[in-house]
Parts: C-alpha cells; sequence; structure tokens
C-alpha cells in the first residue's frame, strides 16, 4: 500500500524538559529541509510527542525514506495512516482492512499497542488492545496473540487525530543538527575526519570545514575528494561551508627550513591554527579532527599534547578510543569509505618524513618553528588571502 502518512519518534529530544520545543522545532525544519530535495509534497507537523508527515498523492517513497534515515533526532519512522475519530467500529474496520493489505500471508503472531494520548476516548489503552485483537482474530483466524515476541506489532494512537501503523523503520538517533552549535572540521581525504564530523553532527553540532591543499604536489582531483566527501557528510549534516586554504608554500617553508623528522608536527600545528582562525571568524565552539591515540605518529600522547598548544578553542576527537576498524565500518555505514580511499593523495600524505617523531617536546618543537619566524606572519596571511570558500550540500 502507499502510505500517506508518516508518524516520526524521537527519544532524546523527550527529556529535555522546557527547553523540548526548540529541539522539535529543529527537527521539523530539518525534515521540511531535506525533504525539499525528493519528488512529491509534504506537511511536516508536531504533536504531543511526535512528528507527522502528511504526504501528497503523487510521492517518491524510497526517495522520502532514504532522505528521513539522514535526519538526526529520529529514532524510528513509520509508514503510517492517519484518521478522523468515527468511533470504535469505524477504526476496528480499518485496521482489519490495513492488516489485509499490509500482509497477504495471514500467519504470524501479533501484539495490539494502544496508546490512548486523548483522555475522552472511551475505551482506555488496554480496553483498546483487547478489543482491536478481538476483532482482528475474528476476522483472521490464522492469527495468534503473542504479547511477549510477536511478528508485527500493531500501534494505534488516539490523539486529536488517530494514527496506526505496524513497521518502523530505525532512523540514524541523535539531536537534531544546529542545536548544539557551530564547529569547524579539518576534514582530509582520509577514512577519519569524515567519521569525525559525522559524529560530531549526530549530536547536534552543525559543521563548518577547513581543508589543506598543495598544489602542484596534490591534485585537482584530491581536492574533488574531498568536496565528494564534504557531500556526502552533508546529506546528514546540513550544508558545509568548506575553506580550501592553499598550503604549499608553508609545507614547503617547514620542509626547507625545520628538521625532517618534526615536519608532520610542526605541519600539523599550523593546519590548527589556520582552522582556528577560521572557526573564530565564523563563531565556531571548537574543532573537529578524526584522531584516534596512536593510529600515526602524529596521533601519539605527547604528538597530540603538542598540536593542541596552539589551540585557544577546544578540539573534538570523537574517535580517539577507536580502532580502525571500527572507524572503517562507520564509513561503510555512512558511504564514505569508498571515496576515502580513492588514491588521490592530500597534503598530508606527500610531505611525511621517512622516521617521525613519536614523543616530540613542546620545547624542541616550538625551538624548531623559530627558523620560520622570518617567512610564517606573511606566508599565514597569504593563506588566509587566497583561501577559497564554498558551500557544499
Amino acid at each position: 500500500m502507499l502510505y500517506r502518512a508518516f508518524v516520526i519518534k524521537y527519544a532524546e529530544i523527550g527529556i529535555k524538559g522546557k527547553n523540548r520545543y526548540v529541539f522539535e522545532d529543529a527537527l521539523v525544519r530539518r525534515i521540511k529541509s531535506v525533504l525539499e530535495d525528493v519528488e512529491g509534497t509534504f506537511d511536516v507537523y508536531k504533536q504531543q510527542g511526535r512528528v507527522f508527515i502528511k504526504t501528497g498523492l503523487d510521492y517518491d517513497y524510497d526517495e522520502t525514506i532514504d532522505a528521513l534515515t539522514k535526519v538526526f533526532g529520529i529514532t524510528g519512522i513509520c509508514p503510517a495512516v492517519i484518521t478522523e475519530d468515527n468511533g470504535f467500529d469505524d477504526l476496528a474496520k480499518e485496521i482489519v482492512e490495513f492488516i489485509d493489505q499490509e500482509y497477504e500471508d495471514k500467519n504470524f503472531t501479533f501484539k495490539v499497542k494502544a496508546k490512548r494520548a486523548r483522555k475522552d476516548y472511551p475505551l482506555d489503552s488496554m480496553e483498546l488492545n483487547a478489543a482491536l485483537g478481538e476483532k482482528l482474530l475474528e476476522a483472521y483466524p490464522t492469527l495468534k496473540v503473542d504479547v511477549h515476541n510477536p511478528d508485527v506489532m500493531i500501534h494505534v494512537e488516539i490523539r486529536e487525530s488517530i494514527n496506526y501503523y505496524s513497521k518502523e523503520i530505525e532512523g540514524p538517533k541523535g539531536m537534531p543538527v544546529g542545536t548544539a552549535g557551530k564547529a569547524m572540521l579539518l576534514l582530509s581525504g582520509g577514512i577519519d575526519s569524515p567519521v569525525a564530523g559525522y559524529m560530531i553532527a549526530k549530536r547536534g553540532v552543525q559543521l563548518e570545514a577547513t581543508y589543506f591543499h598543495a598544489p602542484p604536489y596534490t591534485s585537482e582531483r584530491a581536492k574533488q575528494k574531498v568536496i565528494d566527501l564534504a557531500k556526502t557528510v552533508a546529506k546528514y549534516a546540513g550544508p558545509i561551508k568548506l575553506n580550501i586554504v592553499n598550503f604549499t608554500d608553508i609545507q614547503l617553508a617547514i620542509y626547507e627550513k625545520c628538521p625532517h623528522d618534526e615536519l608532520t608536527i610542526i605541519m600539523r600545528r599550523y593546519m590548527m591554527m589556520i582552522a582556528e582562525h577560521f572557526a573564530m571568524e565564523d563563531n565556531c565552539l571548537g574543532l573537529i579532527t578524526g584522531e584516534s591515540i596512536g593510529q600515526v605518529a602524529s596521533q601519539t600522547m605527547q604528538s597530540l599534547f603538542t598540536t593542541n598548544e596552539v589551540c585557544n578553542l577546544p578540539v573534538y576527537r570523537p574517535l580517539i578510543g577507536f580502532d580502525k576498524q571500527e572507524i572503517i565500518k562507520v564509513s561503510e555505514q555512512i558511504d564514505t569509505y569508498e571515496t576515502s580511499i580513492l588514491p588521490y593523495e592530500d597534503c598530508c600524505t606527500i610531505f611525511v618524513a621517512k622516521h617521525p617523531v613519536t614523543k616530540p617536546k613542546l620545547d624542541r618543537i616550538k625551538k624548531s618553528e623559530t627558523k620560520l619566524s622570518e617567512v610564517i606572519d606573511e606566508l599565514l596571511e597569504e593563506a588566509y588571502k587566497t583561501t577559497e570558500v564554498i558551500e557544499v550540500r
């Protein structure tokens, strides 16, 4: 059957107390936004702890489900029927016909789970469960009741109008994007950083991103790869402002003037510094990286301490305790993995020392950076001035 409505469930939003409406409104806005790109017309509104979507006559069901499964804050998407209250007999008749259309094979166990949010309805929840169950057993003798582990759970909700459904598609959970402020993602062409951005966005954070490009050492295909990764993350996180920084001259200066075993750490410190510059310009509340303790030389505890030292904003590292396979698993789930492994190297992989320092000393790194003192301010200013900014959707 072609559904004309969806019941949208949320969980964490429901415990937000007096601020709950702020999160509900953000969820409604995000649902409306993603459905703008779906064929059909949709009416999205909230009512008594639920969000409802009513559809027009012609809409693309599969596209609608695909869009909704990328909206953080949704725990369940329930294709539903919304009907008016014309008395119990009419409701029972509708539900009997609904089960007939939904399930050709009637050999299954079921349970009716009614919720009476409108207390003036003549039957309470337990009475509705029993009465509707009885009607279904009369209509389809092959059905059996199982209150503990049914094959089919039939939900009936008595509200201003009545809705019923028997299927629930899992949502991505989390919190609606934009309810937790904004942060700057250091986005590379690797596996880790897109996953980090996704995980922070899942907690309601709006994303901006900074990518460090090093032409001619990195190609336009490497740049396009990062844009494509940002587009995939944006399906979940909403539009992303992407700063594309020309990092070549700064990298060459580091390479020429600093010890080669410290290249990665010093380069990373300047990346954090530049990303923070753009973050503070746009009122971001922190930086996001895809670092995981001990994964590579620049991600030891000593290295993370040394790179953190240049930052005034907090640095969020959602993958800090993940191993590589755990990160890959998430990247496959969100469809960034195949793009991430394309063989177009970014600036982090081009200028890598053969034997990078794994336990850098902060005072020694700062001393090495003094060798850049005559040129670095001008190079940073040029990098800021020539940064390309695009909005990725």
